[in-house]
């Protein structure tokens, strides 16, 4: 599904990116994790153009996201991209935030597009509040529906950047079930997330960031109790006992 071949990135003099060459199959969940700054969120930014790179190649379903006469537009709209801020339109419903771009871009009709979004509603249990404005619902509803409104476009990958990262505490457990459920239908989901137990119970493959590089590809069960990059090992040390470098 996504195949990257030395792909480089900078922000000024800055290397956020450093020769990463991976490939994700069709299928595949991938959790994405790392130290902050290590390129996580860059990383997944790169696959639908949202970050532009300075070299290398990044080709998603067979396509070269690169190539000249690329309809970014068509191309982003079969990628479905669930932010850390939830990025509703605060002007519309939630229904209508779910039903516009199937319209605008896939040309249904608004009784096909409101038939859709309103079984996509009801799997995240949000059907209650279709005619709800995006302002009358709390960060996990919101978060919810940000999910239901980028599976209304059937897309084939789903990325997500930090979807709980904005959320309190109480409201975590909700998004990540919905996500939880989504890896049972064979989506190929790409995730950049702190939530280590989320990646342990639903991941097929955790890569490891810092710096820029990927440092380490695992399975799960690998990764967790047998990481072998020093760095890997030092960060599962630090988040598994937080406070032991002050003792």
């Amino acid at each position: 599904m996504i195949e990257l071949e030395k792909v480089n990135k900078w922000y000024g003099s800055y290397h956020a990116l450093v020769d990463i060459t991976e490939t994700i199959h069709k299928g595949e969940v991938v959790v994405v994790c790392g130290p902050s700054g290590s390129g996580k969120s860059t990383l997944i930014r790169t696959f639908n153009r949202l970050e532009p790179i300075q070299s290398g190649r990044i080709a998603v379903d067979g396509q070269d996201i690169h190539a000249p006469g690329l309809d970014v537009n068509a191309f982003r709209s079969r990628i479905g991209f669930v932010f850390q801020q939830f990025n509703l339109f605060p002007h519309l419903t939630v229904l209508q935030n779910c039903t516009m771009a199937p319209m605008q871009l896939r040309g249904l009709t608004r009784k096909e597009a409101e038939e859709r979004a309103m079984a996509l509603l009801q799997r995240v249990g949000l059907s209650n509040k279709a005619n709800a404005w995006p302002s009358e619902l709390s960060g996990g509803q919101q978060q919810r529906v940000a999910i239901a409104r980028a599976l209304a476009m059937q897309p084939p990958l789903m990325l997500f950047d930090e979807p709980t990262s904005a959320l309190d505490p109480e409201m975590v457990g909700e998004v990540l079930l919905v996500m939880r459920d989504l890896t049972r239908d064979g989506m190929t989901m790409v995730c950049v997330t702190h939530e280590m137990g989320f990646a342990r119970e639903v991941a097929d493959r955790v890569l490891f960031m810092d710096e820029g590089k990927v440092l380490e590809r695992a399975t799960p069960d690998d990764f967790f109790n047998r990481p072998q990059h020093p760095r890997a090992q030092q960060f599962l040390s630090d988040i598994r006992s937080p406070f032991a470098r002050d003792a």
